[in-house]
């Protein structure tokens, strides 16, 4: 979350073959993750439904040296 007062545990995380998945669920949404980790850096899309419309984003994170 943006703050010490908005964050979600993460649930049904798993690891494996470069592969990262989780959600995190809030009060009125799921945020599921579908992540690949290649390298230093970690992309991927995430997805939730909220209020019946689907949202969906890209990530893309890299390890500072």
């Amino acid at each position: 979350g943006p703050d010490a007062n908005e964050q979600h545990p993460i649930a049904n995380g798993k690891a494996e073959n470069g592969d990262i998945t989780f959600d995190v669920p809030t009060e009125n949404s799921v945020m599921k993750f579908a992540l690949k980790q290649e390298g230093d850096e970690i992309k991927g899309e995430l997805s939730r439904e909220r209020d019946g419309q689907k949202q969906t984003a890209k990530l893309a994170v890299t390890r500072d040296k």
